[in-house]
């Protein structure tokens, strides 16, 4: 269709929108009246004809556009259990409303708790390293989250001993402390040695390997009067926060030093009391070395009776 609006003074055009609606009218009879151009037809005739806008609208709705974009978080992200051990585990999503949700594991789980974007489970019963999976379905998207779960053997024993167990007021004594066998992944393990209350000394040792491993600890110090009132111990501190776990303790059996003071008195009193345990087992040598030749002899000479005439 062509506009003659240009071109010729007795017609007039108006445009509304975006299609060209021409309406003309001659001034001299006879004349072609053009009928107004509508907003239902366009200038080519689409394939769909008049159904064209309603078939766009029917294809947006079967084809939304791309998939929400949403995201998946697991709690802890690090986790170290004991065999036969527990632990919680929190599965949460930014989907608004998921369709789809759980844990995969092959450890017993239990549902403790649950909320439109989260999940809360209760895993037990681990005996081995393992991988656990938090997935969650939105619009027809599936994403998940994994955490892999590491076993401990914590220490069991820790030993402690002191060197020497008698000294001196003033003299030198050394406290040793050690845990045969440690396993644990990238842990951290602190060794304290304690007089009674109070630490003396502490060593943290960084479990960068996977294998068993022996922790050591020594320490030497003077010998004070008051050490003899005091339990010396150590105490064993595996920090497992970085893991989501807490902190386990494990302490030694206590143990006592002697403190003896030489002071002139009381070296004398040593003195005499060392002589006399000397003197008595020297006597007591000689004695057990005469009944023991008496015996000896009788055995070998025999035993004779007297007989009447």
């Amino acid at each position: 269709m062509w506009s003659l609006a240009h071109r010729r003074p007795g017609f007039r055009a108006a445009a509304l929108g975006h299609h060209s609606l021409t309406y003309v009218h001659h001034l001299s009879p006879g004349s072609p009246q053009l009928v107004p151009r509508s907003l239902w037809m366009p200038h080519k005739m689409s394939p769909f004809g008049a159904w064209g806008l309603p078939a766009a609208l029917l294809t947006l709705c079967l084809y939304p556009g791309p998939a929400e974009m949403f995201e998946v978080h697991i709690h802890p992200e690090k986790l170290v259990l004991e065999p036969g051990g527990f632990a919680m585990i929190n599965c949460s999503t930014s989907c608004a409303q998921p369709d789809n949700s759980g844990l995969e594991t092959t450890l017993t789980k239990t549902l403790v708790g649950q909320g439109t974007q989260w999940k809360q489970y209760l895993v037990s019963n681990a005996s081995q390293d393992t991988v656990v999976y938090c997935y969650f379905t939105c619009s027809g998207q599936q994403k998940l989250k994994d955490l892999n779960i590491s076993m401990l053997y914590p220490p069991k024993q820790v030993l402690l001993k002191l060197k020497p167990t008698w000294v001196a007021v003033g003299g030198s004594f050394t406290i040793e402390c050690w845990v045969p066998t440690v396993t644990v992944p990238l842990g951290s393990l602190t060794l304290t040695l304690f007089r009674g209350k109070e630490a003396m000394y502490n060593k943290t040792f960084n479990m960068m390997t996977l294998g068993p491993q022996e922790a050591t600890v020594t320490h030497s110090a003077k010998a004070h009067k008051e050490d003899g009132r005091h339990n010396f111990s150590c105490q064993a501190d595996l920090d497992l926060r970085s893991h989501g776990q807490n902190i386990i303790h494990s302490v030694s059996e206590p143990q006592m030093l002697v403190v003896y003071d030489l002071t002139p008195d009381n070296q004398m009193v040593v003195i005499i009391t060392v002589v006399s345990v000397l003197l008595f087992l020297f006597v007591l040598s000689i004695l057990l070395c005469f009944v023991f030749g008496q015996h000896w002899r009788q055995r070998r000479m025999g035993v004779y009776g007297v007989q009447g005439a």
